[in-house]
């Protein structure tokens, strides 16, 4: 008796086209995605290009940057390319969100020169109501936190043309001296105002010379009389360059000629 045949095991050689298959689904449906988002920004974009290929692996084999040209050819790694482009849009975002040291040191700079100021302008306003001269002079902060100013009326101080300290203006000077006192260390500017009003005397031939001649006559009265060191303390006149209101009124004129006193926040 003759042997069966053996029957023969047919081999299968068209598996991959399931893969192919699917893997043109996954394309397919990436792309729509692609194309649904087409208004998203560079970093979301790259962001979402990187998710996909990390789980998908679907550009091992791409050719050119996305927007160039087919996804899927044979020419240099896609994957590859959106990597760099990937880092150093991550490079990019860590390099800005880094913290500039010297910002950082300038801020707490401001800060801690902004604490001073307001510490020494409340001790300075303490001083002023303890001495009883709050309605003798005024007391304010100068808004870059530098310093705090003590303003004399000039009418108070001095007559009209003259850089002589009236008598009744000492008793106001030396409660002025006292609040000054404990700020030797400090760099202390006395400034000497007027109105634009020129002046016709023989003694002075401006107003400048008569807003020096005013700041160094209460620099000698707390030097001489009140015993304040000389160290860090200036006086200078400014003239009629700095008013501080109107001098088309007479109210305006009487409140630009002044002596202002101004105690700085940094020590010495």
């Amino acid at each position: 008796m003759a042997k069966a045949k053996k029957q023969e095991t047919e081999i299968k050689t068209d598996g991959w086209k399931d893969t192919f298959s699917d893997l043109m689904n996954l394309l397919l449906c990436f792309f729509v995605l692609l194309y649904s988002m087409s208004n998203l920004d560079e970093v979301k974009y790259a962001e979402l290009v990187a998710s996909m290929s990390n789980s998908f692996s679907i550009f091992s084999g791409g050719a050119q940057a996305l927007g160039d040209g087919n996804l899927i050819s044979s020419g240099a790694t896609q994957l590859s390319n959106l990597d760099d482009y990937y880092t150093d849009m991550g490079k990019a975002a860590e390099s800005e969100n880094e913290t500039d040291p010297s910002k950082e040191y300038e801020k707490e700079k401001a800060a801690e020169q902004k604490k001073q100021a307001e510490q020494l302008y409340s001790q300075v306003v303490e001083k002023t109501e303890t001495n009883r001269l709050e309605d003798s002079l005024d007391v304010t902060m100068d808004s870059n936190y530098n310093y705090v100013m003590i303003s004399l009326s000039g009418g108070v101080l001095f007559q009209s043309g003259s850089a002589e300290i009236q008598s009744g203006a000492k008793q106001i000077l030396s409660g002025v001296a006292v609040i000054l006192k404990p700020y030797e260390d400090r760099l202390i500017k006395i400034e000497g105002h007027t109105d634009n009003v020129p002046i016709s005397n023989s003694k002075y031939e401006s107003n400048l010379w008569l807003s020096t001649a005013r700041a160094t006559k209460v620099y000698e009265y707390f030097v001489e009389k009140k015993h304040l060191s000389e160290k860090h303390l200036e006086a200078s006149g400014r003239g009629s360059v700095d008013p501080v209101a109107s001098n088309k009124t007479a109210g305006g004129r009487a409140k630009n000629r002044r002596v202002e006193i101004k105690i700085y926040t940094n020590s010495n």
